[in-house]
């Protein structure tokens, strides 16, 4: 099974290179400067990633007001969150990690209890993060219904 290293606010945040939607290179460094919300999901196309996804795309406008960014980031490869984006007009970047580089790095990558059953795989965690590149908020094992209305309130957005 794998060791998780979470991260806590105050500690720089993990910078990564990774394709977006529409195969473009998304480095964390080029936001900075910029506050961040970077979301972790198991899967695009299933419904509850699909539920928190359409939250965080109906929610952009009051978090871009609050000086905010979305990014999203799974494992699923370049072609299918190009699938999942148009599907759900999602005009948000959404990274691709298949190799789960960024998620161990973030800790959103490891053991876990689905169902009753202990298996190993992604595990929903979001992240605010500071002009500074540094991290504001670290939610691990959040719920998809109505998460994104708790990052809101956290936020005041």
């Amino acid at each position: 099974m794998t060791e998780r290293t979470l991260l806590e606010p105050g500690q720089a945040a993990p910078d990564f290179s990774l394709p977006d939607q529409d195969g473009t290179i998304r480095n964390l460094s080029d936001y900075r400067g910029e506050r961040v919300i970077l979301f972790f999901y198991p899967e695009a196309m299933t419904p509850a990633c699909s539920m928190e996804a359409c939250e965080f795309q109906e929610s952009t406008a009051p978090l871009a007001a609050a000086g905010y960014r979305v990014l999203g980031i799974s494992r699923d490869a370049v072609e299918k969150l190009r699938r999942f984006a148009d599907r759900n007009g999602l005009e948000y970047p959404l990274l691709s990690d298949p190799e789960t580089t960024v998620h161990k790095a973030y800790g959103a990558f490891g053991t876990k209890n689905s169902y009753g059953r202990i298996i190993e795989g992604v595990i929903r965690s979001t992240f605010v993060l500071g002009a500074d590149g540094k991290i504001e908020h670290a939610l691990y094992n959040i719920k998809a219904t109505g998460h994104v209305a708790r990052v809101r309130k956290l936020l005041d957005a």
